[in-house]
């Protein structure tokens, strides 16, 4: 038989008399062609091959065959469907068309639209396509400025994202051809293949050193962070390859016996994707796949925050051909404060005070995390250890619940260490009796 596309999906359908095993190379053919046993008929990417099972009673054959050239024609039918109502154009380019790098910040990207937009506006701009070219910068706007579809964008260029918007935002790498042909009882491998999920890049764990203080009030951190991004040409590094199911996994059918048919996975690190490959060498990224880039962070701390807690930047991590890129994670480690001790939403604090303030009562003046200044008066004696609650007095509380923790005060007193005998007399004259006397 001749030559075929790796790509082509291959349909068997019943007809005598029985052909030799095809081959599968490249080539892709667009027209029909009637020859000698196997009958072929090629459109797209669609390879028709005809064999014969054994022999069957009339019924049984003529059944089968009805059901097949039923199943064939309905498959073909939707085929010219999905080709006529979603036609092919030249590709955009997002960043050029905008005027900036794949490295912009969103920042940038928000400034490059909006002076494009007012360029091409339809009200200020008569010329013919301006409005076309409008529409065509909102559009790239829209798919730049959403995480998913950028990644998306960045990882399989516009007709990546075209197949993920028809099918509703679901991820995979395929075409519509697989899906159509599963509908008419023909299973080709890639439903499977596109529920998987796709694979990422390891999150990036930052230990984020902030104080007591910081957490109390609140505060926005700024950084530099350096990752791994994709070379700019990267796309023109990739070769096809349907052996490769994903990042580093080949797989390749192996026959074991007449008619058994065994699919062997082993480990390969230029499979970057679903049926493609990375060119060794190529001058279009002659340092490799990815390249460092420093790129500027704004940490939002919010108030009440815990330690522990992680602010995350989903997708920035490092970035890999084939795989999106993981989360950066800052983790928030809380640094000692030399007054304050935080559990919770509450703050403890503990306070020596002199016997003479145990005994008496007192008033003291505490300055909070945030510089205010607040009072707590005690009457009366005053145990050692004793720990009092000051109500509203503690950390901001989290998870929409408002308000403020407690802050409990633990008071340790501190007694002489040397008393004068005329202290004494005072003191047993004052209180009353004696330690002799009771006993």
């Amino acid at each position: 038989s001749s030559s075929l596309s790796s790509s082509s999906i291959v349909v068997f359908v019943h007809t005598p008399p029985p052909p030799p095993p095809p081959t599968i190379n490249k080539g892709v053919h667009c027209k029909a062609k009637h020859s000698n046993p196997p009958l072929r008929l090629s459109c797209s990417r669609i390879i028709i091959y005809a064999y014969r099972l054994p022999p069957r009673t009339a019924n049984q054959q003529l059944t089968a065959t009805m059901i097949t050239s039923l199943q064939f024609l309905l498959a073909l039918l939707s085929l010219t469907s999905t080709l006529l109502v979603h036609p092919t154009h030249a590709a955009q380019d997002f960043y050029k068309l905008l005027g900036i790098t794949r490295k912009a910040t969103q920042k940038e990207i928000k400034k490059a639209y909006r002076s494009k937009s007012l360029e091409f506006h339809p009200d200020k701009n008569k010329e013919e396509g301006a409005a076309e070219k409008f529409a065509e910068i909102a559009y790239a706007y829209e798919v730049l400025t959403d995480e998913e579809k950028k990644g998306i964008y960045d990882r399989h260029g516009e007709e990546g994202l075209k197949q993920h918007e028809q099918r509703g935002g679901g991820g995979g790498g395929h075409g519509g051809f697989d899906d159509i042909f599963s509908h008419f009882g023909f299973n080709f491998g890639g439903g499977q293949g596109r529920r998987q999920r796709e694979q990422t890049t390891p999150n990036v764990d930052v230990p984020l050193r902030v104080t007591l203080k910081q957490l109390y009030l609140g505060d926005t951190i700024e950084v530099e962070y350096v990752r791994n991004t994709l070379c700019v040409n990267w796309q023109e590094c990739m070769k096809a390859n349907q052996e490769c199911q994903g990042p580093g996994v080949k797989v390749r059918m192996q026959q074991i016996a007449p008619g058994f048919v065994q699919q062997v996975q082993q480990r390969d690190d230029r499979c970057v994707a679903r049926g493609k490959m990375w060119r060794n060498n190529c001058r279009e990224c002659p340092n490799g796949q990815t390249q460092p880039e420093t790129i500027e962070l704004e940490i939002d701390l919010q108030k009440g925050m815990y330690p522990g807690e992680a602010v995350t930047f989903e997708g920035v991590s490092d970035e890999k051909p084939g795989m999106n890129p993981g989360d950066l994670n800052f983790v928030i480690v809380q640094v000692g404060h030399e007054f304050f001790h935080r559990d919770g939403d509450h703050l403890y604090v503990t306070m020596e005070i002199p016997l003479v303030d145990a005994l008496t009562g007192f008033s003291h003046e505490f300055t909070h995390l945030d510089g205010h200044k607040f009072t707590v008066n005690v009457d009366g004696v005053t145990e050692c250890d004793h720990v009092m609650r000051v109500s509203g007095k503690g950390m901001p509380r989290r998870g929409g619940r408002g308000g403020f923790g407690d802050l409990y005060i633990t008071f340790d007193v501190d007694f002489p260490d040397t008393l004068t005998e005329k202290q004494r007399k005072e003191i047993r004259k004052i209180l009353g009796g004696s330690a002799r006397e009771e006993l």
